[in-house]
């Protein structure tokens, strides 16, 4: 069993950056794949950016150019730097953590509110 704890999220104005840290509790961070999803009120749960255990990256077209992701295999922790934020941007972000003999685990989500 992999806990995932999220944190980082909070209020910010539009334009404004965030940082969003997830801190994994498996001596296996490295070999899993990471991510951060996004559900805003009445919508489905989406996809942000992933990180693979090799450290390739993959972005959403609303996040490319906006948002980066990083592991720190040494700290168990994925990020998500968060810049130019829109409105649009808010929701609970979640993280993941994907391997392919296990599955999925997720984190309780972070809240991040982004004020026009």
């Amino acid at each position: 069993q992999v806990q995932l704890v999220e944190s980082g999220g909070g209020l910010v104005q539009a334009g404004g950056s965030l940082r969003l840290s997830c801190a994994a509790s498996t001596s296996f961070f490295r070999l899993y794949d990471m991510g951060w999803y996004r559900q805003a009120p009445g919508k489905q749960r989406d996809l942000v950016a992933t990180i693979t255990s090799g450290g390739s990256t993959n972005y959403a077209d609303s996040a490319m150019g906006r948002f980066t992701i990083s592991r720190d295999n040494a700290k168990n922790t994925v990020y998500l730097q968060m810049n130019t934020l829109k409105p649009e941007d808010t929701a609970v972000y979640y993280c993941n953590a994907h391997s392919h003999n296990v599955g999925d685990y997720w984190g309780q989500g972070t809240q991040v509110t982004v004020s026009s």
